[in-house]
């Protein structure tokens, strides 16, 4: 299959299964808008530019894709953490001044591929139960990482799996563990919904898709910039 008809597929796959009009493909984050008082790495593979993350019921299948502002493993001991609420997700940032994320549950990614799924409440909750993942498991495609994994690893707490929804956080693991880690929210202060695709198309193939979203954003904000 040719790139062009490999990004084709993705995109047709994600406009035209997305639930419902006007439903979001996913995030484009700023550019360097980091956490007020984020002490980290700023080399920019902390930085999200776009994500979004997909459900096939089909094959009850999660992907979650990010992409950066530069080259995953940029920043030794960065990872990424997705928050999802399954369904009894409460704002554990509020805090800090983050209260419009909501999460029940954390699937953590290594930038060596590895990670976990850590369910906080609920189904399946409790560090008996997390889920190891092997490196590897997380792929990286230059400044974008994806991450497929079984929907049997995240059981309903309530909402049907395609109604789902999640945020995005890198955290700098150099730093004293806690929010002071966390480099960027996506979105900023709010869950978005995953989206419903019917096709499972190759883990390449979601890289395009989404570091051309993110590249799209990232030349209109410098055109704005300019202007």
């Amino acid at each position: 299959m040719t790139l062009r008809a490999r990004l084709s597929l993705a995109v047709t796959a994600v406009c035209l299964a997305a639930a419902g009009p006007g439903h979001a493909i996913g995030v484009n984050d700023a550019l360097g808008d980091y956490v007020p008082g984020f002490a980290g790495s700023k080399a920019g593979d902390l930085d999200v530019l776009g994500a979004f993350v997909t459900y096939n019921a089909s094959t009850d299948t999660f992907v979650f894709s990010g992409t950066m502002a530069n080259d995953i493993g940029t920043t030794p001991g960065g990872f990424y953490v997705w928050g999802i609420n399954r369904g009894l997700g409460t704002a554990r940032f509020a805090g800090s001044g983050i209260g419009g994320v909501l999460f029940d549950t954390v699937l953590i990614a290594n930038a060596d591929g590895s990670g976990s799924v850590n369910r906080l409440a609920g189904a399946g909750a409790g560090a008996a139960n997390n889920i190891a993942l092997a490196a590897g498991t997380a792929k990286n495609f230059g400044s974008t990482q994806i991450v497929s994994i079984a929907g049997s690893f995240l059981p309903s707490n309530g909402f049907a799996k395609a109604d789902y929804t999640w945020n995005l956080w890198p955290r700098d693991g150099k730093l004293p563990n806690g929010f002071g880690q966390i480099s960027d929210f996506a979105p900023d202060n709010s869950n978005l919904k995953v989206l419903r695709v019917g096709v499972v198309p190759e883990p390449t193939t979601w890289a395009m898709f989404a570091g051309g979203l993110a590249l799209v954003a990232l030349r209109r904000r410098r055109a704005q910039a300019g202007a």
